[in-house]
């Protein structure tokens, strides 16, 4: 059967750390499995090779790429997040934006009574909804 999974690729080896801090912050997330460069490389041995989480359920593929690209994450893809409570989309938006940036602040556009959209500290952008 072909399927497609989201893929992130991190560079300077922040995959695990970001991984690590979905897993804390995200409800429903989980890391499955993490392959690691070993000694004969190519990457630096200890950063990630292949990595399988699950993001608030969402299966998701990881790897720290070892060649330094030109390019890095952008808010044109996202993960958009339907929260559970107010709490929670308040929750999510204080640790996501920390240390990354606000694209929209919390607010009530219309489409939901509370949405915001962050990316976070490793680059990667997150759409928070009060489902």
């Amino acid at each position: 059967m072909t399927k497609a999974t989201p893929f992130l690729m991190f560079q300077h080896g922040k995959a695990e750390a970001a991984l690590d801090f979905y897993v804390a912050t995200v409800p429903g997330s989980r890391i499955v499995s993490i392959e690691r460069f070993g000694p004969d490389g190519p990457g630096p041995e200890g950063t990630v090779l292949r990595a399988h989480v699950e993001i608030a359920g969402q299966e998701v593929m990881a790897h720290d790429s070892f060649i330094t690209h030109g390019f890095d994450f952008t808010p044109s893809f996202s993960f958009f997040v339907d929260c559970a409570d107010m709490d929670e989309v308040e929750r999510l938006f204080a640790a996501l934006s920390e240390g990354g940036a606000v694209l929209m602040p919390l607010d009530n556009y219309g489409w939901s009574e509370r949405f915001g959209w962050v990316s976070d500290r490793f680059g990667v952008s997150w759409q928070l909804s009060l489902g």
